[in-house]
């Protein structure tokens, strides 16, 4: 047999293919790591963003600073869809003004929890609408009218009436909420041997309030303030019988005790906040039974006056022209029928 053939042995000069195949995979490998890590889920972040969103919004922060973010499952928020908080804002403000959010936020939790005690309490009187008791952003207002706890011209309670006040002052007694007092009345106009005009009569009836409350019921009288505001802060018209009776009233206002929190944004808002609801709106709400068509509402001037009394600087602007003059009452206070 022929012997085989042998070959020389020779240098392979392409084993760094090998070595540079494998690099490049590798290398391949870690492009696809980084391209991947860079691509999110822009739908899962827009949830996440609108979710934080909303959670400043309830506590009362940033409520202007966002517009709501598309969920779309293509594409991220647009940047001209977006509001920024603004960048000098400090961390330890942002966390104070967080804090004091959802203090207030518990401050009005309590005040509702009050509010269905104090309608579980005067629920008779409720249902007589002798009493009314709403809530807005200025605190608790509970409106006791005229007809179940006074004689007309006079600031004394009824003594029937002393037993629905006392159930207010247990409740309140205890609560860390300034109260103020505040007495109304309508536009007829008052002569007789004590007061010689509504405002006279509506401060007598706040500040005989407040005096009851401190030597009765033992308030702190730091907690207590008075203010008369005459006829010049209606709930109702005074053109007619019904109104009238709305109006006159001893509203206690159990004061919110924090103001709504500013605003932390780059720019101000342009558009106008969503009114809220007036106090006149509010009250006349709380009524159960049905009003006359003609009653017709009308918006009170706010502003706080604590302490003081503040007459209003155009009167005529509040309460809608009668279509009738109203009758004056006679010499004893009481109004004719």
């Amino acid at each position: 047999m022929p012997a085989k053939k042998k070959y020389e042995a020779h240098i392979n000069h392409e084993r760094w293919l090998v070595s540079y195949a494998d690099f490049i995979t590798l290398l391949f490998a870690f492009f696809v790591v980084l391209f991947s890590s860079s691509q999110v889920d822009h739908r899962k972040i827009t949830k996440l963003a609108e979710a934080i969103q909303s959670a400043f919004q309830q506590l009362g922060i940033f409520q202007n600073a966002y517009t709501r973010p598309p969920l779309s499952p293509n594409g991220s928020i647009p940047v001209s869809q977006m509001r920024l908080v603004n960048s000098h804002v400090a961390p330890e403000q942002m966390f104070g003004a967080m804090a004091a959010a959802a203090a207030a936020e518990r401050e009005r939790r309590s005040l509702e929890a009050l509010r269905r005690e104090l309608e579980a309490q005067l629920a008779p009187e409720i249902r007589r609408n002798v009493v009314a008791i709403v809530q807005n952003r200025e605190g608790l207002i509970i409106s006791l009218r005229e007809i179940g706890f006074y004689a007309s011209g006079s600031a004394t309670l009824k003594p029937s009436s002393l037993p629905a006040v006392r159930r207010i002052a247990m409740i309140l007694r205890n609560r860390p909420e300034a109260i103020r007092f505040e007495g109304h009345t309508d536009n007829v106009p008052i002569h007789n041997a004590k007061y010689a005009s509504n405002w006279e009569l509506s401060v007598a009836r706040a500040t005989k309030m407040l005096r009851l409350f401190i030597t009765k019921f033992h308030f702190q009288p730091a907690r207590l303030s008075a203010a008369g505001y005459g006829q010049y802060h209606p709930v109702a018209s005074n053109a007619t019988p019904a109104g009238r009776a709305l109006n006159r009233r001893v509203d206690i206002v159990v004061l919110a005790p924090r103001s709504p929190l500013p605003i932390l944004t780059v720019e101000k808002a342009n558009r106008p906040q969503p009114a809220q609801p007036s106090r006149a709106s509010a009250i006349r709400s709380a009524t159960r039974t049905a009003k006359p068509p003609d009653v017709a509402v009308v918006p009170p001037p706010f502003g706080l006056h604590l302490g003081r009394i503040v007459a209003p600087t155009k009167p005529g602007a509040i309460a809608l022209p009668s279509t009738g003059k109203p009758k004056a009452r006679n010499r004893t206070g009481k109004q004719p029928t």
